[in-house]
């Protein structure tokens, strides 16, 4: 009896023993369900990541800080060309990103699956809108047949349903599951500091607000290409403000007929800029964004407002007229505009929020690059 102890007591002991070996074996394996609903299998943290649109870089340094670009081995030119200034940004902090290796937009074609395989990558992240372009042209399968693992990410199409979800995913690949979960956090704390206080008010009136998408970045410099109930136009609704496009639009994207902004006449007016001088060709647009030239962009505002039917318009003869950096529709950061927007929509209200500093705050708390002014503009009050 006392050897069969021995024996069961030694097994015992061995099984402890291996215990451990096996836990952290298994520990790496992680599925991700992506934007897309696709059960994704990865080993974590990937050693080697692709990133298939350079503007997640927003949400990836906000996870891994000083360590961003440690397992990045190549990225999309969209940063470069797209969002020059926070590049700028990037390319002064980690000046070892110059040289990573450039892909272009997989459905113009430009995105060269074959480079990216002769890097070596365990993950290669896309947009979801690029998911049919990647299931047509078999490049979902190829990735697959060379061992590279796609995973789906959404801050664009449907934020409200696909960030926090696609944050988790980047926060899996790079091994920053708990900053991830502060993050996410940190952005519903911030946002609460708007829809709270509305949520407190009886017979909220909201303001009527157009917001066009890009205006003066190509070709003829006409109206009306805006947002429906999702992106900047949820935005504004959180904001307090009834984004006037979602009562004909039911997409992210579309075109609002002119005659039917006359017929609205918002009490806010806003457009939506970037410094897009890499690839504009009349170079109209307002160049809001980091460390942007608040002249330039004011003057460039001031033009637009001159297009048809704009002078027509309450907010123009007003001087509710502004601009906001476009790219907080594919990052992450959409409390910063809800709070600028609230500001501009229930001034009263919201006299004691501060978005800048609060902004100033988040670059410090999360993010490597340092913060600069410059992501709003406002035409003056008459100045139109």
């Amino acid at each position: 009896m006392p050897h069969r102890n021995f024996k069961r007591i030694a097994a015992f002991i061995l099984a402890l023993i291996a215990m451990p070996a096996f836990i952290a074996t298994s520990a790496w394996a992680t599925e991700i369900v992506d934007a897309a609903g696709r059960k994704v299998d990865i080993d974590t943290p990937a050693k080697r990541v692709i990133v298939g649109e350079a503007r997640q870089v927003h949400v990836i340094a906000a996870l891994l800080g000083d360590k961003t670009f440690d397992t990045i081995v190549g990225w999309r030119d969209d940063l470069v060309k797209k969002d020059p200034d926070s590049y700028k940004a990037y390319v002064e902090r980690f000046p070892q990103i110059a040289k990573l290796p450039l892909f272009g937009y997989l459905p113009q074609g430009d995105f060269s699956l074959e480079a990216a395989i002769a890097l070596t990558p365990d993950v290669i992240t896309l947009n979801l809108e690029v998911e049919k372009t990647a299931k047509e042209s078999g490049f979902e399968e190829k990735a697959a047949a060379a061992g590279i693992k796609v995973v789906y990410l959404d801050f664009r199409l449907d934020p409200e349903k696909n960030s926090e979800n696609s944050i988790r995913a980047l926060g899996e690949i790079f091994g920053a599951v708990p900053r991830a979960e502060e993050f996410i956090a940190y952005r519903h704390d911030q946002i609460a500091l708007v829809t709270d206080k509305l949520a407190s008010v009886k017979d909220l009136k909201r303001p009527g607000v157009f917001i066009e998408r890009a205006p003066g970045i190509s070709g003829e410099d006409t109206c009306c290409r805006t947002f429906g109930p999702v992106n900047f136009g949820a935005m504004i609704e959180q904001a307090g403000g009834h984004n006037i496009a979602s009562d004909v639009i039911k997409t992210t994207f579309g075109d609002l007929n002119p005659e039917q902004l006359l017929v609205s006449n918002p009490e806010h007016i806003i457009v939506t800029g970037s410094n897009w001088a890499a690839e504009s060709d009349i170079n109209q647009f307002v160049p809001v964004g980091r460390g942007a030239d608040m002249a330039l962009s004011r003057e460039r505002l001031a033009k637009l407002m001159k297009r048809t039917p704009f002078p027509e318009l309450d907010a123009v003869k007003k001087g509710n007229v502004h601009a906001v950096w476009h790219q907080f529709y594919g990052a992450p950061y959409e409390f910063y505009p809800i709070q600028q927007f609230a500001k501009w929509f229930h001034p009263d209200l919201f006299a004691d929020l501060n978005p800048e500093q609060n902004f100033k705050e988040f670059h410090e708390k999360f993010l490597p690059v340092t913060y600069k002014p410059g992501y709003f503009v406002s035409l003056e009050k008459g100045s139109n």
